[in-house]
């Protein structure tokens, strides 16, 4: 039985504690691996060769705000390590394969413009394979040309504040809203 977008979406939703309004990113990052691998019409319209280029919404969810993207990247691409601030994002692979890189921050916040990072954690995410940042995770990523992934992520990327990190001068710049995202847009689109 083909797990439908639709449920995946409801599923995505459900997840939420109705207590905290926080979200269960394991269960959402098993149910998108489950979409992936068990929706090969879903994946072939959003994420296929005929899919337009680029970051496309394909829904938002009008009572937690989460957002299902499809990213289908012409040109590939190293991110800087960075996070996605108070929100949250999953990225499940479609086509080819997503390097990722954790990192934790070791200094104490303290001074502004400086940040030192250090790498926790590293891995490829192949087909039908996905991962999860929680609310200021830094991380970073690598897809080569025409990589495609969807993400699901906890609010629009494209209006939230965010971090960008350089480990070789150890500083940290704050993205103002949505300038991160946009840039990643643009890049999705070259």
């Amino acid at each position: 039985m083909t797990y439908k977008f639709e449920l995946f979406c409801a599923d995505c939703r459900n997840a939420y504690d109705q207590n905290t309004g926080e979200a269960a990113l394991e269960i959402i990052r098993q149910n998108l691996e489950k979409l992936i691998k068990e929706n090969p019409e879903f994946i072939e319209k959003s994420c296929g060769a005929n899919a337009e280029y680029g970051v496309n919404e394909l829904y938002t969810d009008p009572q937690n705000g989460f957002i299902v993207y499809a990213h289908n990247i012409k040109v590939g691409r190293k991110s800087p390590p960075h996070d996605h601030g108070a929100s949250w994002a999953v990225y499940g692979q479609a086509k080819k394969f997503t390097d990722m890189t954790e990192y934790r921050r070791l200094d104490d916040k303290t001074k502004a413009g400086h940040a030192k990072i250090e790498e926790t954690k590293k891995y490829r995410l192949d087909f039908g394979m996905a991962g999860k940042f929680g609310p200021h995770d830094i991380h970073q990523i690598y897809f080569e040309d025409e990589a495609r992934f969807i993400r699901v992520t906890g609010a629009d990327l494209f209006k939230e504040d965010t971090l960008t990190y350089n480990p070789e001068n150890n500083s940290v710049n704050i993205i103002g809203t949505g300038s991160a995202a946009d840039n990643d847009r643009a890049a999705a689109n070259s």
